[in-house]
């Protein structure tokens, strides 16, 4: 979660395993759109001395759909080299890293930035960015807080880009929710039961790497405008990132990895947790490989999700409306395929029309909040989750309610959601470093001589 090893496959690859997609309307710049993809999930800081960084042999991407068709009428392609500068150490770095220029860091790594426009030509951006070190420690990345600036870099045109490490700013309690739908807060009332207890991060102390890009709105708009009006059906954009592998790898005699042929897409995501949670596990392969646009093969899992099913069984007595509920889910339909469409919540619509499709769907005339509610849209604040996502959202809270039945009086208002909809969730929040009020937004990432082992339970 969100979508941390949510496949079996690319379990195995988490160099390319995508982990969360955020989008929204940058705070403390609105004229702009930040978006935000990271990769290569729950890094142990100290996990040296080959510490974690980008695949070079991986097309990382951000797209948008701003047709209303699923299609990615908007691509920026990241590409990254690594370098040595000293062949002959095994060391990260020989001595302490004071810049991300430094020749003590003897394994850096710089990128490329390209646009892509359906039905025009490739545009360069920026090539050869230099990506921050990952951080090791006080002596090897002293002040690491200092190498966020250094590695934010401009575009041209109020573009901005960082890719990096950072602290993960996704929380959730994965001890105990894969252990039988376990909430802790509510697991007195579970059929096996113990007593309540509070939430536990499993990603606390754990990072990830991000690409973090924030452009104006006008880039991102069918017709290259800033839309003011929510209800302007333009000024909703479909968000997702996916990572993509060249389709045959070859092992050379010398231990090297060569690629050939043309980038088959491995891993994507769009709204979370919707592979993890909502897709079988038999179907998590096949979704990770196709496009958004094929997804009307998936709308009879989030028409029936496992997961509402199992509430009732798991928690006897707790659900019963959500128990005896049996119409499709229209209300997921909405959030998770179609958007929003207008006249469900006044004044408020994130709709991108018929095409079924996972995507993280944007409304940019949305302001950012003055007084922001992690829970947000179920909570009144329209500019949080399911209307994009900002890095702070409680998305499992949002979608445990959701898929207990908060929402389906939207759509349905014959329907009374069971008492405990409204209460639950998993009892976490964000307890790595501070989130930041300005771009990236992630923060700074935990280091490895600063981590303690954990307690192993038994």
């Amino acid at each position: 979660m969100s979508s941390h090893r949510e496949a079996p496959e690319i379990s195995k690859d988490p160099v390319a395993d995508n982990t969360d997609v955020y989008a929204f309307v940058s705070p403390d710049r609105p004229d702009t759109v930040t978006l935000i993809a990271n990769f290569i999930p729950l890094q142990k800081p100290d996990g040296g001395p080959n510490f974690y960084e980008f695949g070079d042999d991986v097309l990382y991407e951000i797209k948008i759909s701003n047709s209303g068709t699923a299609h990615a009428d908007i691509s920026y392609q990241f590409r990254f080299r690594t370098e040595i500068r000293n062949p002959d150490t095994f060391l990260y770095n020989t001595g302490p890293i004071s810049s991300i220029t430094d020749k003590n860091w003897n394994r850096p790594q710089f990128y490329s930035v390209t646009k892509v426009v359906r039905g025009h030509a490739r545009q360069l951006l920026a090539e050869r960015l230099a990506v921050p070190p990952v951080n090791i420690g006080p002596r090897s990345t002293p002040n690491y807080a200092h190498f966020t600036a250094q590695a934010v870099h401009n575009l041209g045109a109020g573009r901005r880009v960082f890719a990096g490490q950072r602290a993960d700013g996704f929380f959730v309690d994965l001890g105990s929710i894969f252990d039988l739908g376990t909430l802790r807060p509510f697991e007195n009332l579970h059929l096996i039961p113990s007593a309540a207890a509070a939430g536990v991060n499993g990603l606390q102390g754990l990072n990830v790497h991000t690409i973090a890009l924030q452009v104006p709105i006008r880039d991102l708009t069918r017709n290259g405008t800033r839309p003011t009006d929510v209800l302007d059906p333009r000024a909703v954009i479909g968000v997702w990132a996916t990572a993509s592998r060249q389709r045959v790898r070859v092992l050379t005699d010398d231990g090297e990895i060569e690629g050939h042929g043309g980038f088959r897409q491995v891993s994507r995501l769009g709204n979370p947790l919707f592979n993890e949670v909502i897709v079988p596990m038999a179907d998590k392969d096949r979704w990770n490989a196709l496009p958004p646009t094929e997804d009307d093969e998936f709308a009879k899992y989030v028409e029936k999700p496992e997961l509402a099913g199992l509430l009732p069984v798991l928690y006897p007595g707790v659900f019963p409306h959500l128990a005896a509920y049996a119409k499709p889910r229209r209300d997921l339909v909405a959030i998770l395929l179609t958007g929003i469409p207008k006249g469900i919540v006044p004044g408020f619509q994130n709709f991108t029309g018929p095409t079924l499709a996972d995507l993280l769907r944007l409304n940019v005339a949305v302001p950012p909040s003055a007084a922001p509610k992690p829970l947000g849209l179920v909570a009144g604040d329209a500019a949080g989750f399911p209307n994009g996502r900002r890095v702070f959202d409680d998305v499992v809270t949002i979608e445990l309610r959701a898929i207990a039945g908060l929402t389906i009086p939207l759509v349905d208002p014959s329907f009374k959601p069971d008492a405990a909809t409204s209460v639950i969730e998993d009892g976490t929040s964000n307890t790595n470093s501070p989130y930041l009020p300005s771009f990236p937004y992630l923060g700074t990432p935990a280091g490895g001589y600063q981590t303690s082992p954990g307690v192993p339970g038994v």
